[in-house]
C-alpha cells in the first residue's frame, strides 16, 4: 500500500504537496534501505517511483528525490564536491534503463530531465569517453562495408547475351552468369571475398537487431524516431535483401538485380543514421523522418489518386495512336510512370510536333498541370515547412535525446571489457554497494558581479523616481490626486523590488 501511494504521489499535479507526503510515507518505512525499501519496489510496468518521475517528466519530484540521494563529500570555500547516487540512472546494469525510458516516452517534459544534474553530467561523461569514439569508428566501418558491397554489385558476374531479340524495344545485351561460371577467374575470387564479407555483415545485423525487437517490442522499437525506428526498419530490410540475393545466386535464379538494387538503396540511406553523432546534422535526420512518415505518407494517398485518374485518361487518349511516335503512354504501366514524372515536374508534357496530337490531351494536361503542379506540390512544400519550423524549436533537445539513445545502444551492444562502468563505488566512501557520480560545484564569489547587481538595483530606483517626477510636472490640477497615488504606488513597487533584490544579495553574500 505504501509503495502504491508513492507511485500515486509522483503523478500528482501539486508537486509541493506530493514531496511532503512522499517524505511522510517514507518516514514510516521500516526497511529504508535494501531490497525491501518502498522506493525500490516496482509497479506492474516495472517502474520504481524514481523511474516513474522521469517517465512522466515530473522534474520537481525528480530533483527532490535526487537531493535525498546525494552525499556532500567535502566543501572548501566556494568549492563543494557532491556524490550523486546513479544506481537507477546508470544503464550499465539495468534491464530497464532509466535513460532509455526517458528518450522513448512521448512526453516532451520527460526530455527536460536530460538537462538536470546528475543526468546531464553522466550522459556527457559516457558520450565523451566511450560513446563518440566508438560511434565514429562504427560509422567508418559501416561506410567501408557499404563500399565493399557496392563494388561487388558493380562487378557482378555477367556475360554477353546470345539469344535473339524478342521485340524492337528489347535493349538487353548482358545476362547473369550461372553459378558454375561465376567464380572461375582471379577477379571472381576477389569478388567472392567481398561477397562473403557482405553476407557475414548482414547476418551480424540480424543477430544484433532481433534480440532488441523481442526485448522492447516491435511497435515501440520501430515507432520511436529518437530511437532510430525507421532506420531499424531500413537496416533489417537491407540484411534480408542481402540474404535473398545470396539464395538467388546459389540457385542460379535470374532476377537478382531486384533485391540487389533494393539493398544498395537501403544500405546507403542507412548512412544517415550516423548523422545523429554530430550536433549539426543530428536534428536533420529527425526532420527527414517526421516529413517522410508524417507529411509525405499522408500526401502520397492524395498523389496516388491523382496519378491513377490522369494516367488512365492519358492511356485512353493515346491508346489508338502509334507508339513509335508517342511512346510515353504506349501501355498502362508506362502511363503510370510517365504521369508520376509529370506530377513531380521531372519531365515536360510529351509532344511530337511532326504528328497531330489528340485534342483531349491538351485539355487533360492543362487540368493536370493546374491540380498537380500549382496546387498539390505547393501544399506539400507548406506542410514540410511547418514540420521544419516545429522541429527547429526542439532541435537541441532532440539531439541530446539522440545522443542518449545512441549511448545506451552502444553500451548494450559492446562487451563489458570495452565499456567499463561509470562512477565510483560507494564502498570507497563507506556508502555500500551503490554507485555514485562525483560532481564539483563552484560558487562564484566575484565581487564585481555583486557590484553590477547593486548598480542595476540603484538604476532601477532612479528610473522609477524620474518617471514619477515627469508625471507630476506634466499633469494638470484635475489629475493631481491620481498622479500622486500612482507615484506612491510606483515608489512602493520600486521599494518592494529593491528590497527583494537586496535580500537576494544578502543571502548570496
Amino acid at each position: 500500500t505504501g509503495n502504491t501511494l508513492l507511485h500515486i504521489l509522483v503523478l500528482q499535479p501539486n508537486k509541493t504537496f506530493a514531496c511532503h507526503m512522499y517524505s511522510l510515507i517514507l518516514s514510516y518505512d521500516r526497511n529504508k534501505e535494501g531490497a525491501g525499501s518502498l522506493e525500490l519496489i516496482p509497479n506492474n510496468e516495472g517502474l520504481t517511483p524514481f523511474k516513474l518521475a522521469g517517465v512522466e517528466g515530473n522534474t520537481m519530484m525528480f530533483q527532490y528525490l535526487m537531493q535525498k540521494r546525494k552525499q556532500n563529500l567535502w566543501s572548501f570555500g566556494p568549492l563543494t564536491t557532491v556524490l550523486y547516487d546513479i544506481t537507477e540512472i546508470d544503464s550499465w546494469a539495468e534491464d530497464q534503463s532509466f535513460l532509455e525510458l526517458i528518450v522513448s516516452t512521448k512526453k516532451r517534459e520527460a526530455r527536460q530531465i536530460l538537462d538536470l544534474t546528475p543526468v546531464k553530467e553522466l550522459v556527457s561523461l559516457k558520450w565523451n569517453m566511450y560513446g563518440r569514439p566508438y560511434f565514429c569508428f562504427l560509422a567508418l566501418f559501416y561506410i567501408l562495408y557499404m563500399v565493399c558491397f557496392t563494388m561487388c554489385c558493380v562487378y557482378r558476374p555477367l556475360k554477353p547475351r546470345t539469344g535473339n531479340k524478342t521485340s524492337s524495344r528489347d535493349n538487353t545485351v548482358y545476362v547473369q552468369k550461372m553459378l558454375q561460371e561465376s567464380y572461375v577467374a582471379y577477379e571472381d575470387e576477389l569478388r567472392l571475398v567481398g561477397e562473403l564479407i557482405t553476407v557475414i555483415g548482414a547476418v551480424v545485423i540480424l543477430v544484433l537487431e532481433i534480440p532488441d525487437i523481442l526485448r522492447v517490442g516491435a511497435a515501440k522499437y520501430f515507432g520511436q524516431t529518437i530511437l532510430g525506428g525507421p532506420f531499424h526498419i531500413i537496416v533489417i530490410t537491407y540484411a534480408c535483401m542481402i540474404l535473398v540475393t545470396m539464395v538467388m545466386r546459389l540457385t542460379s535464379t535470374t532476377g537478382e538485380v531486384v533485391p540487389m538494387s533494393f539493398a544498395l538503396v537501403l544500405g546507403w540511406c542507412n548512412v544517415m543514421y550516423f548523422a545523429r553523432g554530430f550536433q549539426m546534422l543530428g536534428p536533420f535526420t529527425i526532420m527527414i523522418q517526421k516529413m517522410i512518415f508524417g507529411d509525405l505518407m499522408r500526401f502520397c494517398w492524395l498523389m496516388a489518386v491523382v496519378i491513377l485518374g490522369f494516367a488512365s485518361a492519358f492511356y485512353i487518349i493515346f491508346q489508338t495512336e502509334n507508339p513509335e511516335n508517342l511512346g510515353q503512354f504506349y501501355n498502362y504501366p508506362m502511363s503510370l510512370f510517365t504521369t508520376f514524372e509529370l506530377f513531380l515536374t521531372i519531365i515536360d508534357g510529351p509532344a511530337n510536333y511532326d504528328v497531330d496530337l489528340p485534342f483531349m490531351y491538351s485539355v487533360v494536361y492543362f487540368a493536370f498541370a493546374i491540380i498537380a503542379t500549382l496546387l498539390m506540390l505547393n501544399l506539400l512544400i507548406a506542410m514540410m515547412g511547418d514540420t521544419h519550423w516545429r522541429v527547429a524549436h526542439e532541435q537541441d533537445e532532440l539531439w541530446r535525446a539522440q545522443v542518449v539513445a545512441t549511448t545506451v545502444m552502444l553500451e548494450r551492444k559492446l562487451p563489458r571489457c570495452l565499456w567499463p562502468r561509470s562512477g565510483i563505488c560507494g564502498q570507497e566512501f563507506g556508502l555500500g554497494d551503490r554507485w555514485y557520480l562525483r560532481i564539483e560545484d563552484r560558487v562564484d564569489p566575484n565581487k564585481h558581479k555583486m557590484m553590477r547587481y547593486t548598480e542595476a538595483f540603484k538604476a532601477q530606483d532612479r528610473d522609477n523616481c524620474d518617471k514619477g517626477s515627469e508625471k507630476l510636472e506634466t499633469s494638470g490640477d484635475t489629475l493631481c490626486k491620481k498622479e500622486l497615488s500612482a507615484l506612491s504606488l510606483s515608489r512602493n513597487t520600486s521599494r518592494t523590488s529593491s528590497h527583494r533584490g537586496w535580500e537576494i544579495l544578502r543571502r548570496n553574500t
